[in-house]
């Protein structure tokens, strides 16, 4: 039985890493006019994408789901990876499988635990000894253990972990990142862990818009989850100066350098992010216009695709995690 509070250890530790920061402050003094400005409770709220997306009988959703999911990831490589006309780094690999599996059906977890980069590559449109072979590596891995896990612990079943968690997101969070290490998003600074979660809660987030929010999908407690920290948000707060980041970072992220993964400069910036999320929401609250991280991420990811933001390069990490 889960004890602990997944998302209050995501919020103290982020919090904890806004008061040691070195490269990236928040402007609290911007906090309370920003929150006024977003149109939080008009906007409109996040739905299922059937167009890039698959959706089909709970079992087949719920393979889907956690397939995409456990390779949602590599935003660092998406400058070389050979996109889609028109579509971007994460839209190019969704729709791929979701073609795969509506021409073909699910891949099942024996398949999934066998599968090689070099079929990572075919499936995803890439090069086989193209620029993103380190990715497709990574892609495989990350199937090879979920094929392995549902395989192993439910019977081939990718629905058996959803229904195990019995409404609870934080459950099911706390439950595939121990099992896979692709979720486990856990970063350290300053000697401490820093629990970010992204792709654990995504998911959550995903299966509860597939199912439209009743049954495999009806989550009590998704209010209670955090934004989904990656580099996008991060890049929307600095540019509407939410956030500030130490001048000799920012020269690195307009000259396109990868920020390594786990450098105290990485992990401010999604932890930062985040707790600067969090104020806002209390401004939000304390204003009569509640909304939840998830709206809220929902809202700063869709500003992300403004021209005026997209115009700056934002930071790019080579990272299992986002």
């Amino acid at each position: 039985m889960i004890t602990s509070s997944l998302f209050d250890r995501i919020r103290s530790a982020c919090a904890g890493v806004a008061e040691r920061s070195r490269f990236v402050a928040i402007d609290h003094s911007r906090i309370a006019s920003y929150a006024a400005s977003l149109p939080v409770d008009l906007a409109a709220q996040p739905r299922y994408d059937d167009l890039h997306h698959y959706r089909a009988d709970p079992e087949s959703t719920a393979a889907y789901l956690l397939t995409l999911d456990s390779v949602n990831f590599g935003s660092g490589w998406f400058p070389v990876l050979e996109k889609r006309p028109g579509m971007s780094g994460y839209y190019t690999i969704a729709s791929r499988l979701t073609e795969r599996y509506r021409a073909a059906g699910p891949i099942s977890a024996a398949q999934l635990a066998a599968i090689t980069p070099a079929a990572c590559a075919t499936l995803f449109g890439q090069q086989q000894d193209g620029p993103v072979t380190e990715l497709m590596t990574l892609f495989a891995a990350a199937l090879n253990d979920l094929g392995a896990w549902i395989s192993s612990e439910h019977r081939g079943r990718f629905l058996a972990p959803v229904e195990a968690a019995t409404g609870s997101a934080e459950i099911l969070g706390e439950r595939i990142a121990a099992a896979l290490p692709g979720f486990r998003d856990v970063a350290r600074h300053d000697g401490i862990d820093v629990p970010l979660m992204k792709r654990a809660q995504l998911l959550c987030a995903d299966l509860s818009l597939a199912f439209d929010g009743a049954g495999h999908g009806a989550f009590t407690d998704l209010h209670r989850m955090t934004i989904f920290a990656d580099n996008l948000v991060p890049h929307v707060l600095r540019m509407d100066g939410i956030l500030r980041y130490d001048p000799a970072l920012i020269d690195r992220i307009e000259m396109e350098t990868l920020i390594p993964a786990g450098t105290p400069e990485e992990t401010e910036i999604r932890a930062v992010a985040l707790h600067a999320c969090e104020l806002i929401l209390a401004e939000l609250d304390a204003i009569g216009r509640p909304a939840t991280a998830a709206q809220l991420d929902f809202q700063l990811w869709n500003r992300g695709q403004d021209p005026s933001i997209k115009a700056h390069p934002r930071h790019r990490t080579r990272s299992i995690f986002y």
